[in-house]
């Protein structure tokens, strides 16, 4: 569900620019003063470890400081956020931070709404509505036809309740009126090992955790969730193309420190990540996994979260609230734009 947003688009179409200005070599060095733990708020697997392993090793030479990844999945994303907003603003303690826990549960779970402060966005990735490679059918229409017929409910794998995977399973059953099952995990990489062990019958995974179970042909794409075609995966149609009306959701990654965190640090923070997203060995593999790369400034990436944040705010009240069965919804509009 990309908005159609002119902000937005000049943040996604001025990356080189972004990334030139903030290389530039008089820009002052601020110092670290120990080791980085950089938190996944996820189970690997998913796009949180490959957009955390793509930038660890690089930010540790940059900073001169080790780079440890810490796993800490729970509660959809919440658990891990909320204990990087917890922590001393000093740039030690970082999130490797994702959709859902940003921008979505803040208004679905009650009393949730972790204060951090945006530095750089890693990677956007579309979804790919994926199956097991046995599953029998190869087009969504095949899909959606197959619960009535086998006489009973498909069921859905996801990251955790909440995430942009979730949204659009439910984003499906309420446009089809199919009966789906949802079997939550917490993370993709949980998720995509019950989808190929038959524990889920589909899933919508981010393309960049999918591909390798694509390429080695445990899992088959049936459509992606975004609004134009993917790159890497040219010969699958959207779910647009597919015949499911506005269907337009992604799934994106960013870095984030605890709020406090002073202005030099997120500076830093955010030139030396944007000059690892632009070297060909990290920015191609990203790419040829499916993800978008388009560095931003600290400023553009908080505007693009607030975009987000409007974009689901209108999704959730006239579409998930009001049309799909949800536990949540009572924080719905008390987390603000800014």
């Amino acid at each position: 569900m990309t908005p159609a947003c002119p902000r937005r688009a000049m943040i996604l179409g001025t990356g080189a620019t972004v990334l030139a200005a903030i290389a530039s070599p008089g820009m002052a060095q601020t110092s670290l003063a120990g080791p980085v733990t950089l938190v996944v708020a996820r189970a690997p697997g998913g796009l949180g470890e490959v957009a955390a392993r793509a930038i660890s090793d690089k930010l540790a030479k940059a900073l001169g400081q080790p780079v440890e990844i810490d796993f800490r999945p729970g509660a959809s994303g919440s658990v891990g956020a909320q204990s990087v907003a917890s922590a001393a603003p000093d740039g030690r303690t970082l999130l490797l931070g994702q959709t859902a826990e940003i921008v979505i549960e803040p208004y679905l779970i009650k009393d949730f709404n972790p204060t951090l402060e945006p530095i750089a966005l890693v990677a956007i990735a579309p979804l790919a509505l994926v199956t097991r490679a046995a599953a029998p059918y190869s087009s969504v229409q095949e899909f959606l036809q197959a619960a009535p017929s086998s006489g009973r409910e498909l069921s859905f794998a996801s990251a955790g309740r909440y995430t942009p995977g979730y949204f659009a399973a439910e984003l499906l059953r309420s446009r089809t009126g199919a009966r789906f099952r949802h079997v939550p995990f917490d993370g993709g990489g949980p998720a995509l090992n019950a989808l190929v062990d038959g524990r889920a019958d589909f899933f919508f995974g981010t393309l960049p955790s999918a591909m390798p179970l694509l390429r080695a042909g445990k899992l088959k794409a049936l459509a992606v969730s975004s609004g134009k075609r993917a790159p890497a995966l040219p010969y699958v149609p959207t779910l647009e193309e597919s015949g499911i009306r506005r269907f337009d959701i992604t799934l994106w990654a960013g870095v984030f420190a605890p709020r406090g965190a002073s202005t030099d640090i997120v500076s830093r923070l955010n030139r030396d990540i944007n000059q690892i997203l632009g070297q060909s060995d990290v920015r191609d593999g990203l790419v040829q996994d499916g993800a978008i790369i388009t560095p931003v400034s600290a400023d553009q990436f908080r505007d693009f979260i607030r975009d987000e944040r409007g974009k689901y705010r209108d999704f959730i009240s006239s579409e998930f609230c009001s049309q799909v069965s949800a536990v949540g919804c009572q924080g719905l509009g008390a987390l603000p734009l800014d």
